[in-house]
C-alpha cells in the first residue's frame, strides 16, 4: 500500500510541477507580449495590424526604388566618366595626328 501511495504522491508532484511550468511559460508569454505592445505603442505604432503591414510594404517599395535609382545613378556616372575619358583620348589622338 505504501508503494501505491508513493507512486500517487510522485504523480501528483509531477503534475503540480508541470502545471507550474506551464503557468510560468504563460506568464512569460504575457509579459513579453505586453512589453512588445508597449514598445510599439511608444513608437506610435497602434494595434491596427493591416495599416502597419501596409506601412511596411510601402517602406519596402520605397527602399527598393531608392536602391534602384542609386544603381542607375552609379551606372550613369560611370558612363559619363568613361565617355569623357574616351573623348579625351580621341582628342589627344586627333591632335597628335593633326600635327
Amino acid at each position: 500500500m505504501t508503494g501505491m501511495q508513493a507512486a500517487d504522491i510522485r504523480a501528483i508532484v509531477i503534475e503540480t510541477l508541470a502545471e507550474q511550468q506551464r503557468l510560468r511559460h504563460e506568464d512569460i508569454d504575457a509579459v513579453v507580449l505586453k512589453a512588445i505592445e508597449m514598445t510599439l505603442v511608444s513608437f506610435g505604432i497602434d494595434e491596427d495590424r493591416k495599416e502597419v503591414r501596409a506601412d511596411f510594404q510601402h517602406l519596402r517599395r520605397w527602399r527598393r526604388s531608392v536602391e534602384q535609382a542609386q544603381s542607375y545613378t552609379f551606372k550613369a556616372v560611370i558612363t559619363v566618366i568613361a565617355t569623357g575619358f574616351v573623348g579625351a583620348v580621341w582628342l589627344g589622338i586627333k591632335a597628335t595626328l593633326g600635327k
